[in-house]
C-alpha cells in the first residue's frame, strides 16, 4: 500500500516539541550532527558559562534561541560545530547564596570568635554543594526549547584542570610582566566584601540615580588674607554628596587656573556674619544674585533676603598653602601636613563651590592629588596593627574596640568618635535600617549645622556606583590588591577589535571600542573564599614565585619539605600523579582554599613563602574558557596552537557582557596569545515587558520560560524573537505578539501543509512521477520557483551576514504573502481536477518543492515543527533521506530559476489586488460584488508592459470586467504633499520656498517626479533636487471612483453599481449561501440538488439575469422562487429561506 502524507489533526506546536524532541533522543540526531561532520571545516562557537544556582530566565531563551540559530544554520552549511556547555561556578553569587541560607556574613567565615563561626573548608564544600543546584532546571529548559549543547561533558569552573589552566595563563601574564601588586584606591562592596574591577563596575545598571544629603562645609581659615578678616569668621566652602567622608577629610584642593572670591554674608541657619571663599562662577548657586550689595547690617536672622558683597579676588593659586581646622576633630593625622589648600588640574566648576573636599582613602583623584602635595590621609591602626581607614570593610566606623589602645590614646577624641563609631556610612549595609531611617550623613550634616559649620545641606539626586551582584552601594577604598597590567596592551586590544565582526558594529566601535580607549588596568584579587585561588608565594622580603601548573607546584612543594617547612607533600598524600592528566587523578586533589593555604614554600634564599590569599576574579576564570574547557597547554595543545578550536568564529551574549565576559576573553587572548579571541560576536539587546519596562519578580511582570514554551511552544517563541526585533535591540516581549506569530505564521504554514498533503492522498502523489522541467510549467509556477531560489538565496546572504531578524522576516513574507495568499489561494482548482494531468502534476511537484525547501530554511529558526514538516514529506516521497532536516544540506540557490521580470510582474500584481481590495473595503463592498473597472495611469512603457502581463489575473482577484490604461493627466490629478519633519532637516531655511514650488507642481512635473525618482527646482537662485521619498504624492478621488497610491503607482476603483453589476452579485451571494447549505448537509461534490428560494425583488432579478451561472456552480437542476421551509438566510439587508434538496 502506497504512503500517505500525514494528515494532523490541528496545530500543536507544544505537542510537536515533545514528539519530535523525543525522536532526537533516541535516534541521537544531536550527536550525529557532529559525528557525520567528521573532517569537514570547523565552526569554532563558545558558550558563555552561566551561573547554575540561579534559575534560568526569558532572557536566557533569546541569548540561546540566537546561539542555536547559527550552529544550526552553519552544521546545515557543511561545517562540524562543536559546542560545549560550560557552567560558572565561583563567586559572589554562589557566596552570597551560601550566607543567606547559612544566615552568615563575610565576617563570621574563618573567625573563632564569632558566634556563627564557620571554617572555610566547611564554607567552600556548602559553596561546591550549591553551585550546580539548579542545572536540572537548565537542562529541561536547554532540551525544551531545542538549544543543542554538549551538556554531557560541561566544562565547570571550579575543576582542578580547569583551575590548572587559569595558573598557567597568569603565569604567563607574569611571566610578561604584566601581574603586579599595588596599594590603591578601588571600588569596594562592604556588602560582598570584596574588591571589584572597573569591567564590573562599568555592567549595565551599576550606576543609578539616588538621592542623598549633602552638605556644603564650612572650613575655618587659619590664616585668612586681609579682606577675609573684616566680616565675621572667614572660611572654606567645600560641598560633598558623602558627608561621611568629611571625618577623613585632610585636605582642601582647588584649580590653580579658577577665579576665586572673598564674599561677605551671613551663615543661613545661624545668622552669624561670616566671610566665605568659593569659585567665582558659582556665586550665583549660593545667592541670588539681586541681593549683591545690599545692605549687610540690615540682616536679621532667619530673613529669607541674604545679602552679600563680594570683597576679594583670587586666582586658585593664591590659595594654595592657605591652612584651616580640622572639620570634625575626631581623629589626628598621625603626621604632619594635613588641612591646608592643595592644587589640583581636575578641580571643575561644574557643580558645588570650586573647591573640593579630600579624603585620601576615599577617592583616587583625592588620592593621587594629596601624595603629590605631602598630605597624610586620616587612617586608624587596628589591635592587628593594620593601618586602615575610618571605616572598616563592613562599611561601618571603626569601633574603639577593634582599634590598637595606644592609637586611640594618642591619636583618638573618644568623646567624639564614640558618637558615630559603629554606625553604618550607608544605610544599606544595615539589614536593619531601611530608606527611611536617619543616615549617618544626616546625623553629621545635623551637627555641622549646630555648631555653624554648615552653609547649605540639601538633597541631591546624582548617579552612584552600585555592586552588580549584592545591588547595594560601592565605596572607593584602599586595598592592597594584585593588578593585571592592561593598559599595556591597550593599543593592541584596540586595533585587535577593528577586525572583529560587531553586531550591532555600534558596540564595537562605541561601548567596547571606548571601553578600550579608556582602559584601567584590571584588579584581579578577590578577598573571597571560594573561587581560583591567585597561584602566588611571597615571603616576609618580598620575594615571590608564581606557580604555573601542578607539576610546578609539586616540585616546589617537594623542595620545601627538603627545607623542612612541610612535612609532607600533600599532592603525593593524596596519591596525585603529575603528567597523568586522567580525571580520576585530578579528583584526588582541590586546588581551593584552605588546603592552599596550607602549602607554604620555599624560596630561593631559603625562607618560608606563604600564599597570597586573595582569590582571582570570576570574570577571569570564564574569560579563560577558551583554554581551560580543554585543559589547555596540558592537553589537546594543538587545539589552541593549530586554530583548530580557537579563536571562535561566533560568540553571543547579552550586551551587560560587553564589559564583562566580551572583554576578558578579548583582553586575555590579546596578553598572552596575541589574537583576538573572537571573530563575529552578537550582542543582544535586554528582554523588557510588553510596555518596555525591566522585568522583576518585585513588579509581577517576569515570564517563566517554561510557561511560555508549554503554552505556545518552542518554535513560535524562538521564531517571534528572531523576528520581532533585531538581536541587538531591547526585545518587549509580549505574548499576544508570540501568540500572533503561532496562528499567522505556523498556522498557514500547516494549513498549507495540510492543504497539500490532504490532495496529495485523495490523488496519489508521492514525487514517483517523472519531474515536470520547470521550463515546461505554468508562469504561476516559475513564478513561486523564482521567489522561493530568491529566498534561498536572500536568507543564506543575512544569516551568513549574522542578521537572523532579516532572514526570518523574509521566510515568513514568503509563507504568508507569496505561498499561501497568492499561489495556494490562485491555484486550488488545480489540485481538484479528476486526471493527474501535467498541469496538475506540476502544481503538486511545485508546492511539493516549496514546502520541502522552507523546511530546511525554517530548521535553525524553529528547529521542531520544521523537522516534522520535512519527515512528514520525505517520509513519503524518500526525496530526502537524511533522518532529520539538521542533518541535511542547507538549500542553495538555483540561479537559473530566478526570474526577476517574473517576480517583479507579479509583484506588481499582488500590489494592484492589496490596493483595490483595501478600496473596496474603505466603502464596504464585498469581493463577491463585480465592479466595472479599474483605471491605471502606468508611469512608463515599462510599468504598463509589467501590468499588461498580469491583466487577467487582477481582473480575476478583485473582480472587475475591466482594467484599462489612462494616457495623460486629465482624468486622475495628483497632488505633493511634503514631508517638513525630514525635508525641514535635508533642506534647512530653503524649506519655505521648496514646499511652496512643490504645492504647485503641474500634472505634468509630478509624473516626471514619479518617473525619475527626482525633480529638479530652483529656490532663492539655488538648484535644489527633491527626491520622491521626500514627499507623498496623493490622488484626488474623482466622482464615481476611489483612487489609492503606492510608490509610484497608482490605481482608480469604479465604485459605481449598474443594474446589471447588482443582480451579477446577488447571483454571487445566492451562490455563497447555497454552497454552505450544501455543506452544512454532508452533499457529496458530485451531488446534484434542486432549489426552492424564497421570493424577494433582488433575488428574482439576480435568478432571472443568471440562472443558468448559478445552477452550473451549485450543480442545481432547477431554482425556483416559491415560499418555503428552508433555512432562514441573511442576506446584509434582508433575510429569505433557501431550501436545498438532492435529486
Amino acid at each position: 500500500m502506497a504512503k500517505k502524507f500525514a494528515e494532523h489533526n490541528g496545530l500543536n506546536l507544544t505537542e510537536t516539541n515533545k514528539i519530535v524532541l523525543d525522536s532526537w533522543n533516541k535516534n541521537n540526531v544531536f550527536e550525529k550532527s557532529i559525528t557525520e561532520r567528521e573532517g569537514c571545516p570547523q565552526f569554532v562557537f563558545f558558550e558563555g558559562p552561566p551561573s547554575a544556582n540561579g534559575h534560568p530566565g526569558i532572557h536566557h531563551v533569546l541569548a540561546r534561541t540566537i546561539k542555536d540559530t547559527f550552529n544550526r544554520y552553519k552544521t546545515m552549511k557543511g561545517f562540524q560545530v562543536h559546542r560545549k556547555a560550560g557552567w560558572d561556578t565561583h563567586g559572589l553569587p554562589v557566596e552570597l547564596g551560601v550566607e543567606k541560607e547559612l544566615g552568615i556574613t563575610k565576617a563570621d567565615i574563618d573567625n573563632k570568635e564569632s558566634d556563627k563561626y564557620i571554617s572555610v573548608e566547611d564554607y567552600n564544600k556548602k559553596c561546591r554543594e550549591n553551585v550546580m543546584k539548579f542545572t536540572a532546571e537548565w537542562r529541561e529548559l536547554t532540551e525544551k526549547m531545542g538549544y543543542w549543547v554538549d551538556l554531557d561533558h560541561p566544562y565547570i569552573t571550579y575543576d582542578n584542570k580547569y583551575i590548572e589552566t587559569l595558573w598557567w595563563l597568569l603565569k604567563q601574564l607574569y611571566n610578561k610582566g604584566l601581574l603586579y601588586k599595588g596599594y590603591t584606591i578601588q571600588p569596594y562592596s562592604p556588602a560582598a566584601g570584596t574588591g571589584l574591577s572597573s569591567h564590573e563596575l562599568n555592567q549595565p545598571g551599576c550606576y543609578r540615580d539616588v538621592k542623598d544629603t549633602t552638605v556644603t562645609a564650612q572650613f575655618a581659615i587659619i590664616d585668612p588674607k586681609p579682606e577675609m578678616t573684616e566680616w565675621g569668621k572667614p572660611y572654606f566652602l567645600a560641598w560633598t554628596t558623602t558627608p561621611w567622608t568629611l571625618a577623613a577629610n585632610s585636605a582642601l584642593c582647588v584649580g590653580p587656573k579658577i577665579d576665586y572670591v572673598a564674599i561677605q554674608t551671613y551663615n543661613g541657619y545661624t545668622g552669624e556674619p561670616e566671610t566665605v571663599v568659593m569659585a567665582e562662577v558659582l556665586v550665583p548657586s549660593y545667592f541670588n544674585t539681586k541681593n549683591e550689595n545690599n545692605d549687610l547690617s540690615s540682616y536679621k536672622k532667619g530673613d529669607k533676603v541674604i545679602p552679600y558683597k563680594i570683597v576679594g579676588h583670587y586666582k586658585g593659586t593664591d590659595l594654595v598653602g592657605m591652612k584651616y581646622e580640622q572639620l570634625l576633630p575626631m581623629i589626628k593625622p598621625m603626621t604632619d601636613g594635613a588641612f591646608r589648600v592643595i592644587p589640583g588640574d581636575y578641580v571643575t566648576t561644574e557643580d558645588g563651590t570650586g573647591i573640593v573636599h579630600i579624603a585620601p582613602n576615599f577617592g583616587a583623584d583625592d588620592s593621587n592629588v594629596a601624595k603629590k602635595a605631602g598630605v597624610p590621609p586620616i587612617v586608624m591602626i587596628t589591635k592587628k596593627g593594620e593601618q586602615r581607614p575610618i571605616v572598616d570593610l563592613e562599611g561601618k566606623y571603626f569601633v574603639i574596640d577593634d582599634l590598637d589602645p595606644d592609637f586611640v590614646e594618642k591619636f583618638v577624641n573618644k568623646d567624639a568618635w564614640n558618637k558615630y563609631a559603629g554606625r553604618y556610612v550607608k544605610n544599606a549595609y544595615d539589614d536593619t535600617l531601611t530608606d527611611k531611617d536617619e543616615t549617618l550623613d544626616i546625623s553629621i550634616c545635623m551637627d555641622l549645622k549646630a555648631a555653624n559649620k554648615a552653609f547649605k545641606i540639601e538633597k541631591h539626586v546624582h548617579s552612584y556606583p552600585h555592586c552588580w551582584r549584592t545591588d547595594k552601594p560601592v565605596l572607593y577604598y584602599p586595598l592592597d590588591s594584585w593588578f593585571i597590567r592592561s593598559t599595556a596592551c591597550k593599543e593592541s586590544m584596540v586595533e585587535k577589535n577593528k577586525t572583529i565582526n560587531w553586531k550591532p558594529e555600534s558596540t564595537g566601535t562605541g561601548r567596547f571600542g571606548n571601553w578600550l580607549e579608556n582602559l584601567n588596568d584590571w584588579n584581579l584579587s578577590r578577598s573571597r573564599f571560594w573561587g581560583t585561588p591567585l597561584p602566588i608565594w611571597r615571603d616576609e622580603d618580598g620575594n615571590e614565585i608564581c606557580i604555573g601548573s601542578l607539576q610546578e607546584l609539586y616540585d616546589e612543594i617537594e623542595k620545601s619539605v627538603a627545607a623542612g617547612f612541610m612535612t609532607s607533600n600533600p599532592l603525593k598524600d593524596k596519591g596525585f600523579v603529575p603528567g597523568d592528566y586522567s580525571q580520576e587523578n585530578y579528583d584526588k586533589i582541590d586546588m581551593h582554599r584552605p588546603y592552599v593555604d596550607n602549602i607554604i614554600l620555599c624560596s630561593k634564599a631559603n625562607k618560608p613563602m606563604k600564599r597570597e590569599t586573595d582569590l582571582i576574579d570570576v570574570w577571569f576564570d570564564s574569560g579563560s574558557m577558551p583554554y581551560a574547557q580543554i585543559h589547555y597547554p596540558f592537553e589537546n595543545a594543538d587545539m589552541i596552537d593549530k586554530n583548530l578550536a580557537f579563536p571562535a568564529d561566533f560568540i553571543n551574549e547579552g550586551v551587560d557582557q560587553t564589559r564583562g565576559w566580551f572583554f576578558t576573553l578579548h583582553a586575555i587572548a590579546t596578553m598572552v596569545f596575541d589574537s583576538v579571541a573572537f571573530k563575529n560576536v552578537i550582542s543582544s539587546g535586554l528582554v523588557l515587558d510588553a510596555k518596555g519596562n525591566k522585568m522583576s519578580k518585585r513588579l509581577g511582570n517576569a515570564v517563566d520560560p517554561f510557561e511560555t514554551l508549554e503554552k505556545y511552544g518552542t518554535d513560535a517563541v524562538r521564531f517571534y524573537m528572531l523576528t520581532n526585533s533585531a538581536p541587538w535591540d531591547n526585545l518587549k516581549f509580549d505574548p499576544n505578539g508570540v501568540d500572533e506569530i503561532r496562528r499567522k505564521f505556523f498556522g498557514t504554514l500547516y494549513n498549507t501543509y495540510s492543504f497539500f498533503s490532504l490532495y496529495a492522498n485523495v490523488d496519489g502523489f508521492d514525487y514517483s512521477q517523472a519531474e515536470i522541467p520547470v521550463a515546461e510549467r505554468p508562469e504561476i509556477d516559475r513564478w513561486i520557483l523564482s521567489e522561493l531560489n530568491s529566498l534561498i538565496k536572500g536568507v543564506d546572504a543575512s544569516l551568513s551576514d549574522y542578521e537572523p531578524t532579516k532572514a526570518g522576516r523574509m521566510i515568513d513574507e514568503f509563507v504568508n504573502d507569496d505561498l499561501s495568499n497568492w499561489y495556494v489561494r490562485l491555484n486550488r482548482k488545480r489540485f481538484w481536477g479528476k486526471e493527474m494531468d501535467k498541469d496538475k502534476l506540476s502544481a503538486y511537484q511545485t508546492l511539493y518543492t516549496c514546502l520541502e525547501t522552507i523546511s530546511k530554511l525554517l530548521a535553525p529558526f524553529s528547529p521542531f515543527y520544521a523537522d516534522q514538516l520535512f519527515r512528514d514529506l520525505e517520509n513519503v516521497t524518500g526525496r530526502d533521506t537524511a533522518e532529520s532536516v539538521h542533518l541535511t544540506n542547507f538549500p542553495v540557490a538555483d540561479e537559473s530559476l530566478i526570474d526577476k521580470d517574473l517576480e517583479t510582474r507579479m509583484e506588481m500584481a499582488q500590489k494592484i489586488t492589496s490596493m483595490v481590495l483595501a478600496l473596496r473595503r474603505k466603502v464596504n463592498i464585498k469581493v463577491r460584488q463585480p465592479l466595472q473597472a479599474v483605471m491605471i495611469p502606468a508611469i512608463d512603457d515599462n510599468q504598463k508592459r509589467h501590468i499588461e502581463a498580469i491583466k487577467d489575473l487582477v481582473i480575476n482577484e478583485v473582480n472587475v470586467k475591466e482594467l484599462k490604461f489612462v494616457e495623460g493627466s486629465d482624468v486622475l490629478v495628483k497632488k505633493v504633499k511634503c514631508n517638513f519633519r525630514t525635508m525641514g532637516k535635508k533642506f534647512g531655511k530653503l524649506m519655505k520656498g521648496i514646499a511652496a514650488q512643490m504645492n504647485n507642481l503641474s500634472q505634468e512635473d509630478i509624473h516626471t517626479l514619479e518617473k525619475e525618482g527626482k525633480i529638479n527646482i530652483k529656490v532663492d537662485d539655488q538648484e535644489v533636487a527633491v527626491e520622491a521619498t521626500d514627499v507623498e504624492i496623493i490622488s484626488e478621488d474623482i466622482p464615481g471612483w476611489l483612487v489609492a497610491n503606492d510608490g509610484n503607482l497608482t490605481v482608480a476603483l469604479e465604485i459605481k453599481l449598474n443594474e446589471e453589476l447588482k443582480n451579477e452579485g446577488m447571483a454571487r451571494e445566492l451562490i455563497n449561501r447555497i454552497q454552505n447549505l450544501r455543506k452544512d448537509r454532508g452533499l457529496e461534490i458530485t451531488d446534484r440538488i434542486n432549489v426552492t428560494i424564497a421570493p424577494n425583488d433582488q433575488i428574482e432579478k439576480a435568478v432571472n439575469a443568471f440562472a443558468d451561472y448559478i445552477k452550473g456552480q451549485v450543480l442545481a437542476d432547477s431554482i425556483t422562487l416559491a415560499d418555503n421551509d428552508g433555512n432562514s438566510t441573511n442576506f446584509d439587508d434582508f433575510d429569505a429561506n433557501i431550501k436545498v434538496e438532492k435529486v
